[in-house]
């Protein structure tokens, strides 16, 4: 008895293309494994729209899935069987395949393809068409996709080359539109296409070697790169550990001094205040004696104890007591000061070496795919939102309200323009940054600043875009703008797209806007070409709300 074949893509899961496991299958039929299925289906769970991976039919709102079971026990029953795989050339045909033109329903895989009948054929179907045509000289080839062999305009095979206009023909176009032409038999343009290639292969291993060879000195540079950074960073943390320490031991020295002359002028002062004490007694007796003497009758004894009374006491005066350290607060912050000022003067120092250290140059990116390589996580500050801004989604949405907000007084905080800043800076050691917003409502500001700008008041100072702090782009329905120290650029495009994507490549001194609609597609708006001199924060002028879009975030 023969044994039984099957197709096995009957019973195999489109998804991790392994057997069925607890198979499930689709309202629209097509059957996978309920763990694939629920895994591609939870990464749909923000759209809220559902398809089926293969035929991408949608289901709203997320279907109930239940098991096949007539479809499990088949799949359990062929495994406990052990039946015989059916062979290649049985196969049913897949999205790469080229398929059977004779198969009626579910086609085979085709295994040849002929170019007189311009067909191509199953196993079973190719024995059928070879027994018809025997004797007969039909040419046959592995399969292939006969459609783009076909001419578009004759429906005839393509056969010749014309090299006036780099195409291939079929017979019917050289007496046609190609008549008068420089048409060569296909394989004689092979033969001569070919030595080209022969001498693009040796270029192109040429380049691959050259670029392997700096792959290598670029990985070696890295790798050196890395462990030089490493022995700074202990250097670098053994210094400053050991600076932080010397500071320590001052101002414990600071500490002991104040305590020290706290403590001698307090002794001072409390034995003078003994004295004192003490002088005060005597003179209270002394009082006392004199108003007892002023009472009495006895002349003699009057004036025998009137001298010794009238003596009087003999007295140090009050001694100088130091009741401030006005002269070591002056001491310790002039102190402080000159740290700071060595400390930045240093820190630029630091800066500069190692904002020289030579950059390599990339390409800009070009697909929105490419940008997202960039892509830094942003979260919105809320110590320098205005108080009629409100934070929320974790810090990456702000929406503009008609309510004073219950934040704290702080210093960062834009007193009156209705703008935010992130918490993150970019600045020139670090690579190149992506980031994208989806705005609503009429108008949106999409900025950077450095951390100086103003935040108290009205003023063109705290306004992004007005001052030489920050770069500004103006999006609205009906126009974009660029904004920088006052100067505006304006923008041919308009930005009909919610979303905006914005690349900055600090050390570049690049900065660029970009419009992103729902397929993808990069639209530049504007870009500048500068020099940054400190971290650039990215920052929002609210019209109605500003979200910050992560990597695999869309706009539903």
């Amino acid at each position: 008895m023969a044994e039984a074949v099957f197709d096995k893509d009957l019973i195999t899961c489109s998804i991790c293309l392994d057997p069925l496991k607890d198979p499930v299958t689709t309202a629209c039929g097509h059957s996978y494994c309920m763990g694939c299925i629920k895994e591609s289906w939870d990464q749909d769970d923000g759209k809220g729209v559902y398809s089926c991976p293969q035929c991408r039919q949608t289901f709203t709102p997320r279907p109930v899935l239940g098991k096949n079971t007539l479809l499990n026990e088949l799949v359990e029953k062929l495994k406990m069987t052990g039946l015989q795989a059916a062979p290649p050339a049985y196969c049913c045909a897949g999205p790469l395949d080229v398929g059977c033109d004779i198969c009626a329903g579910r086609k085979l895989k085709a295994v040849k393809s002929c170019l007189l009948c311009l067909a191509s054929y199953c196993a079973t179907h190719l024995k059928l068409h070879n027994d018809l045509n025997q004797g007969k000289k039909h040419k046959l080839i592995d399969a292939t996709r006969l459609q783009e062999k076909i001419c578009t305009r004759h429906d005839k095979l393509l056969e010749v080359y014309c090299r006036t206009d780099q195409q291939c023909i079929c017979l019917l176009c050289v007496i046609d539109d190609h008549k008068g032409h420089d048409i060569v038999a296909a394989a004689e343009e092979r033969t001569e296409k070919q030595k080209q290639l022969g001498g693009n292969n040796l270029k192109s291993q040429q380049r691959i070697q050259k670029r392997e060879k700096e792959m290598q000195e670029l990985r070696q540079a890295v790798d050196s790169l890395k462990r030089s950074a490493q022995a700074e960073l202990f250097d670098s943390e053994r210094t400053l550990t050991e600076l932080i320490h010397s500071v320590e031991k001052r101002r414990s020295e600071v500490k002991e001094l104040i305590i020290a002359q706290a403590k001698a002028q307090v002794s001072l002062a409390k034995r003078h205040l003994k004295q004192l004490e003490q002088e005060v007694a005597e003179l209270r007796r002394r009082d006392a004696e004199l108003k007892h003497l002023s009472h009495t009758e006895d002349h003699i004894h009057f004036l025998q104890h009137f001298q010794s009374l009238c003596v009087p006491l003999g007295s140090e005066g009050t001694p100088s007591i130091i009741v401030t350290f006005e002269h070591v607060k002056k001491f310790v912050t002039e102190l402080k000061e000159r740290l700071q000022d060595i400390c930045k003067e240093e820190m630029d120092r630091i800066y500069g070496k190692v904002t020289k250290v030579p950059n390599i140059r990339l390409s800009e990116p070009k697909t929105r795919e490419e940008f997202l390589e960039y892509c830094c996580p942003l979260t919105l500050d809320p110590n320098t939102a205005n108080q009629l801004l409100c934070l929320s989604e974790g810090n990456r949405k702000v929406t503009r309200s008609h309510k004073i907000q219950a934040y704290p007084n702080h210093e960062h905080r834009f007193s009156h323009w209705k703008q935010v800043l992130c918490k993150e800076g970019v600045w020139s050691v670090s690579e190149p940054c992506y980031w994208e917003v989806e705005w609503t409502g009429v108008e949106v500001d999409v900025a950077v600043s450095y951390k100086g700008i103003s935040r108290r008041g009205s003023g063109r100072e705290c306004w992004f875009g007005a001052n030489d702090q920050s770069w500004r782009l103006y999006c609205s329905a009906s126009r974009c703008c660029f904004y920088h120290n006052g100067r505006a650029t304006s923008i041919p495009v308009i930005c009909s797209d919610s979303r905006v994507g914005v690349y900055l490549d600090h050390r570049a001194g690049t900065l660029s806007f970009y419009s992103v609609t729902v397929s993808d597609t990069m639209t530049l708006l504007h870009g500048v070409k500068t020099t940054f001199t400190r971290p650039l924060y990215p920052g929002f002028g609210v019209g109605s709300s500003v979200r910050i879009l992560t990597p695999f975030m869309s706009s539903n």
